[in-house]
């Protein structure tokens, strides 16, 4: 005996469930966590090439000081700036590719391994990672950036502490912080200027303020959820890339005081 199902009953018939990942892993996330890796390793064959190439065409008194890693850093800082700028995100292929690769660097340079001419170990990057951290630690508690500004800082604390040594490293590292927080402060008084909310900006300032204060006496939960009340009217900001413009040019800067000097010397 046969029966008919007609087309009405089978919509009532609920989908089969598909299997799901018991831990709740994202495997976009996995798949890009296997990349970092690889791309890492690039990085530092990129920093050793570019060792080489600056021997190469460089006088012998700029080579000295081959600041041939240095330039692969601060191309990976205009990268990341860009997609910032573009995407509001600095993606983790890029910026835990940047940390590792810096750690590698800096262990290398403890092995002996003359993979550049940097003179710092991997204390030297971990320490440079860690203040890196902890100088964007308060905007990230109170929401104030993204996380993928900060993992940006992180990396370039990592190349510059294993290229530059601690002592110069942590000097280098928090003076090109204050150079990227100041160009952020003149690019959020443009925005501010065209959008002519002035008022409503003073008093987004006097409410950031607090939260930094609610932060050191309630600490960061607090803070953040005092900070996402209004975070539907922020302006967004792609923090990376007056970061970038800190990072790139006060190692140009720098590139710049060396140059007068062999040429004075």
């Amino acid at each position: 005996m046969t029966t008919s199902v007609h087309a009405s009953e089978l919509k009532n018939v609920p989908a089969p469930s598909l299997p799901q990942d018991d831990l709740g892993i994202d495997r976009a996330f996995i798949m890009q966590m296997a990349q970092v890796p690889f791309i890492a390793l690039g990085l530092m064959l990129l920093a050793f090439l570019s060792h080489i190439l600056w021997q190469q065409f460089s006088s012998s008194e700029e080579a000295l000081r081959n600041l041939g890693p240095v330039v692969v850093v601060c191309i990976g800082m205009i990268v990341a700036a860009i997609i910032d700028g573009w995407a509001f995100k600095v993606p983790n292929w890029l910026t835990l590719s940047l940390v590792i690769s810096g750690w590698g660097l800096g262990l290398c340079h403890d092995l002996g391994i003359a993979i550049d001419a940097g003179s710092g170990g991997l204390g030297s990057a971990l320490v440079c990672t860690i203040m890196g951290f902890f100088l964007l630690f308060p905007m990230l508690a109170i929401g104030g950036m993204g996380q993928g500004d900060v993992k940006m800082q992180m990396g370039f604390g990592a190349w510059i502490g294993a290229y530059f040594g601690g002592q110069d490293g942590v000097e280098i590292l928090v003076i090109a912080f204050c150079a990227g927080a100041i160009v952020g402060g003149i690019f959020g008084l443009i925005m501010m200027i065209l959008r002519r909310q002035f008022g409503e900006n003073a008093g987004n300032f006097k409410e950031i303020f607090r939260d930094l204060r609610v932060m050191t006496t309630m600490g960061p939960a607090a803070a953040a959820q005092r900070a996402n009340q209004r975070r539907p009217k922020w302006v967004r900001l792609p923090y990376g890339v007056p970061l970038c413009v800190g990072f790139v040019g006060y190692l140009a800067y720098l590139a710049w005081q060396h140059s007068q000097i062999l040429m004075h010397s």
